[in-house]
């Protein structure tokens, strides 16, 4: 006796149907962009990066209509294309928020209190990882390590820093973004939404006034120690320490430290396993045990 398919529970399914397309005054758009993309480069497959974020910048995440876009204009079948999308963590997968928050969770951010920070934010957002929020303006996510120790715990919303942070500001934080309410990074360009994000990555310029000069480079703590290296005193002041000043204090905005104070962004004492009795470091054994 044999058994379909169906029986055994078995669904073979049916193919995917092609991608729609873009509507013709979209696609011509696009088109005209990714012209200008693809002459940047001499062989046309290096444009794929780029040409994925400006499809994202379109719907927010690349579509499968984008996906297909893409591999016409680069002359690439849409597996080539999709391996690339799927690749990397900055192409969106499924519709996402107006604000990306990122909160890094790699080692120092953590011990600094990252993870609270995302829990926080879980809480008080009622999402998950890789979830966004119903009015659609706040998706989170866990990162990885951008490059800003100096300044952990970081959150970045569509890439641009907001150092220092604790559950306290974060949660004021996306509350203002939700509220629609002016946010100003600790550091960087203004804010602008994950679309317009998008297409600034894909290489066109943010046309904003004044985005460009903002844009600035490392903060003071990241440079002391490439001042001590040339021989040149460190400077006398800091960053905000945690408790210091709120998320959106201007950005050019310091703290001078009393001659009791080290360099650090971290001036702010922090419970370790030998001052804080709730998280004792266990026990530790002797040398053979």
């Amino acid at each position: 006796m044999t058994t379909s398919s169906s029986e055994r529970g078995v669904s073979l399914g049916m193919p995917e149907l092609p991608a729609p397309g873009y509507p013709d005054d979209v696609r011509a758009r696009l088109e005209a962009d990714a012209r200008e993309i693809i002459a940047r480069y001499p062989d046309s497959r290096s444009a794929l990066l780029p040409l994925l974020h400006l499809v994202q910048s379109e719907e927010g995440y690349v579509t499968r209509t984008g996906m297909q876009f893409c591999a016409d204009v680069l002359g690439l079948t849409t597996a080539e294309v999709t391996a690339v999308a799927t690749f990397y963590t900055m192409y969106r997968r499924k519709p996402s928020g107006d604000y990306q928050v990122g909160v890094c969770t790699n080692t120092l951010c953590a011990v600094m209190g990252g993870d609270a920070i995302f829990e926080a934010l879980q809480e008080h957002l009622g999402v998950g990882n890789g979830e966004t929020t119903d009015d659609g303006k706040v998706t989170l996510e866990h990162i990885e390590c951008n490059a800003a120790c100096d300044y952990a715990p970081v959150v970045m919303v569509n890439w641009e820093f907001f150092d220092n942070q604790t559950p306290a500001s974060v949660k004021r934080l996306v509350d203002d973004l939700r509220a629609g309410r002016p946010v100003v990074p600790t550091r960087g360009a203004p804010l602008c939404t994950f679309k317009e994000t998008a297409r600034i990555l894909a290489g066109f310029p943010d046309e904003r006034e004044g985005a460009t000069e903002a844009g600035g480079s490392a903060g003071p703590a990241s440079l002391v120690g490439l001042r001590l290296a040339r021989g040149e005193a460190a400077p006398a002041r800091v960053v905000h320490p945690r408790e210091g000043g709120p998320y959106d204090e201007p950005r050019d905005t310091v703290h001078e430290p009393s001659p009791t104070e080290h360099l650090s962004s971290h001036d702010a004492p922090q419970d370790t396993s030998a001052s804080d009795p709730s998280h004792p470091a266990g026990p530790v054994a002797k040398e053979g045990e």
